[in-house]
């Protein structure tokens, strides 16, 4: 059974190019193409050149005279086998592929009027003048501008795509922001409610204490008021008797009874001690610090949803050698002993420092840095450029791209142009480092009593990461968010 291709191929070979039909009676023009003897007669009779002026081959355009047309018997004998081995049936044409005008196959395009020609149409004097291809070569010039079309369609749409991955991604950051500070806010206003509703018992107690000696005091008050009212009744009860005697009577003992009377001073007790009274009026001064608590819950919350929690973990192809990381990097220790590391570019070989991974390029964030320093140890903390000198002497400071400050054996430091000791209420066990990149701040508080630290105001080019430095034997610092 002959393939598809052959049959294909065969078709093609014994097919007019005017009619598409199956070659009958085929005769050959001067060029060697092949047309039925009746489509080449009528397209001969097509109005045009004068009789004796030479046609154009409806293919190639080659001169022909229509006395030269040769009968191609070969060509016949292969069409009537082919047609008796009924490898080719009789085709018949695609209406699409048809001229609507003269029933023949269309072979050309007219770029002038943008129309398809078949061979007829192509002779037409309507066309005569005007640039008339082949369909394919029409096509050619086409097919490459939808191809360039299409290469900026795809690239639109792989930009397009490339958006939407980057959105969704940032999407999903946003939410995952926003769940998170949805459990900060769930948290600390449990906290807050635990703290409350302790913070009301402590002064509900402190009211029933205030209550319990109020009724106290006013049972001992009524007692001695009571004792105090018997004795006066009495001397009242003794003067009226001794008014009603007579005279004999009323003058025995008359001065003693009178003295009694008039030395006897009425005490005035208070039924609420002065000092109890006191107690009372400064009640209110109890909630001044459950006030200022509240107050500092509330601009920690603000503070904390304003800042996002940074993640931190310490790179090992940063830390000096002298600085033991825990496994899961979230912690340093000073050891005088150096440990094998490789001295690659990014490892400090001087300062006894070390770098956070990731860094940042943007936003606001918030990191908490504990402290355990040794006797005579000290702790740098702050930020520092990406591109900080690791190799030899580092001065922590902003001209080379650090901004900390240290935290030493009993004082606080913060490392600028020239280092300036802060005073400090108390020194920091805990210490809060903000980072608001566009703002330019970077700002050091006490995690615990919230005390403002130091601020550094700087412009950032670059990325910047979370920097650490260590000194003292047993001397460390954790990370938490």
């Amino acid at each position: 059974m002959a393939s598809a291709a052959s049959v294909s191929s065969l078709v093609d070979e014994v097919s007019c190019p005017i009619c598409q039909g199956t070659l009958r009676e085929p005769v050959t023009i001067d060029c060697g193409h092949n047309f039925c003897r009746s489509c080449l007669t009528r397209y001969c009779e097509v109005p045009g050149p004068e009789p004796e002026e030479s046609l154009a081959c409806p293919l190639c355009k080659q001169p022909f005279h229509p006395a030269g047309l040769r009968p191609n018997w070969q060509l016949a004998s292969v069409v009537d086998n082919i047609e008796r081995l009924r490898l080719v049936p009789t085709p018949g044409l695609d209406e699409e592929d048809v001229c609507k005008e003269h029933g023949e196959k269309i072979y050309f395009f007219c770029e002038d009027d943008e129309t398809q020609l078949c061979v007829l149409c192509r002779e037409a004097w309507a066309h005569q003048a005007h640039t008339v291809r082949f369909l394919e070569d029409a096509a050619r010039p086409y097919r490459e501008q939808i191809q360039k079309c299409l290469e900026g369609l795809r690239k639109e749409r792989e930009e397009i795509q490339r958006i939407q991955a980057r959105e969704n991604q940032r999407t999903q950051v946003l939410l995952s922001q926003v769940a998170t500070k949805r459990q900060k806010v769930i948290f600390e206003f449990a906290y807050l409610s635990q703290f409350l509703e302790e913070q009301q018992s402590v002064l509900l107690a402190q009211l029933e204490a205030l209550d319990a000696d109020i009724l106290r005091q006013r049972e001992e008050f009524d007692v001695l008021v009571s004792e105090e009212i018997c004795r006066f009744g009495s001397l009242i009860s003794e003067l009226e008797e001794k008014n009603e005697r007579p005279a004999r009577g009323l003058l025995t003992d008359i001065r003693s009874t009178l003295l009694r009377c008039e030395t006897r001073k009425c005490r005035r007790p208070e039924a609420v001690s002065p000092e109890l009274g006191q107690r009372i009026r400064d009640f209110p001064q109890q909630a001044v610090p459950l006030q200022r608590k509240v107050k500092l819950f509330l601009e920690k919350l603000c503070f904390e949803l304003d800042y996002e929690p940074a993640c931190l973990s310490l790179d090992p192809q940063t830390s000096h050698p002298k600085l033991l990381l825990s496994e899961d990097h979230q912690r340093a220790q000073f050891s005088y002993k150096w440990q094998s590391s490789p001295d690659n570019p990014e490892r400090f070989d001087r300062a006894t420092c070390v770098l956070a991974r990731g860094g940042f390029t943007g936003g606001r964030h918030t990191w908490l840095v504990k402290l355990d320093l040794a006797h005579g140890g000290s702790c740098t903390v702050g930020v520092a450029r990406e591109d900080v000198r690791r190799k030899g002497e580092l001065r922590q400071r902003p001209e080379e791209g650090v901004w900390a400050v240290r935290l030493a054996w009993g004082f606080v430091s913060a490392l600028g142009s020239f280092p300036t000791r802060l005073a400090l209420e108390e020194q920091p066990r805990q210490v809060r480092v903000s980072l608001d990149y566009e703002v330019g701040w970077v700002t050091f508080a006490n995690a615990v009593s919230q005390q403002p630290i130091y601020t550094f105001t700087a412009s950032f080019t670059q990325k910047v990461l979370p920097f650490f430095g260590l000194w003292g034997r047993g001397s460390s610092f954790s990370l938490s968010s």
